[in-house]
């Protein structure tokens, strides 16, 4: 058993937040996930995740930042607006993960301040940024830029978005369909690209599938609904996706038809 996973059963808040600022590296990256992980956000907890997002100490052989992903994992969960301004800066960071990590966590901030940031990622132009080590090498992060990009709302990125519909890796493919949906006014277009989620469906790649009924919650889009309850996935992931889709339909006390349906198809799934 190593040192975190000793510490895994007794770990306390105040534990965990002296982790954070000890020493020992593996317990630093440890608590940093903890703290994300249980979601705590005290003044002292937040400090340091945010301090161990400019951490030189923690480093890989291939130059990666471990401490330094993890502690932007952790402030996506917790949602402090003044994590914010770090993890602009960790969007020009050299580790690919780290950058991925910041936008994503910006993502669940709902910050319109990293726009510009994202997109100058997306056209790769932030200099000393690493490609991911990991094959296909791609240059940047650009599934989670792009979700960002449309969660955010980010109307000056639709132009930008729009060819990675023809990326030759499928996850960005998706993201980009996602994205392309949040951002279109035109009901035909957000249809084409809901649709184009609901055949990526049928992938015979279960990772993919989990990867588009993530998608299709996040939008909620109605008419995949039944599409999601049959998709060859776990149960669990396609109720997470469905809870989605019933979100979206539900805005007062009243149930509409197509609520019900959903919720019809959520208990056949339990």
């Amino acid at each position: 058993m190593d040192t975190c996973e000793q510490e895994n059963q007794q770990l306390t808040v105040e534990q965990a937040v002296d982790h954070l600022q000890g020493e020992d590296l593996g317990l630093r990256v440890y608590a940093a996930w903890w703290l994300g992980r249980f979601r705590v956000d005290t003044p002292d907890a937040v400090d340091g995740l945010i301090a161990a997002l400019a951490d030189e100490d923690d480093r890989t052989e291939a130059g990666g930042y471990p401490l330094r992903r993890n502690a932007a994992r952790a402030l996506g969960k917790l949602g402090h607006q003044r994590a914010v301004s770090a993890l602009l800066v960790a969007l020009e960071c050299s580790d690919f993960y780290v950058r991925e990590a910041a936008a994503q966590a910006l993502e669940s901030l709902g910050h319109p301040d990293c726009i510009a940031r994202l997109v100058a990622l997306l056209n790769d132009q932030v200099p000393g940024t690493l490609p991911a080590p990991e094959p296909p090498h791609l240059v940047q992060p650009f599934e989670a830029i792009i979700e960002a990009l449309g969660t955010l709302g980010a109307q000056e990125a639709r132009s930008l978005i729009e060819p990675f519909l023809d990326h030759s890796v499928p996850r960005i493919q998706y993201a980009a369909l996602r994205a392309m949906f949040q951002l279109t006014s035109d009901p035909q277009a957000a249809r084409q690209y809901g649709e184009g989620l609901v055949q990526a469906l049928s992938h015979d790649n279960l990772s993919l599938r989990r990867v588009v009924l993530s998608d299709l919650g996040a939008i909620g889009y109605l008419p995949a609904a039944v599409a999601i309850a049959r998709t060859p996935a776990e149960n669990s992931l396609k109720l997470i996706a469905l809870k989605g889709v019933l979100e979206k339909q539900v805005s007062g006390p009243d149930l509409s038809a197509e609520a019900v349906e959903v919720m019809t198809l959520m208990d056949g799934l339990l």
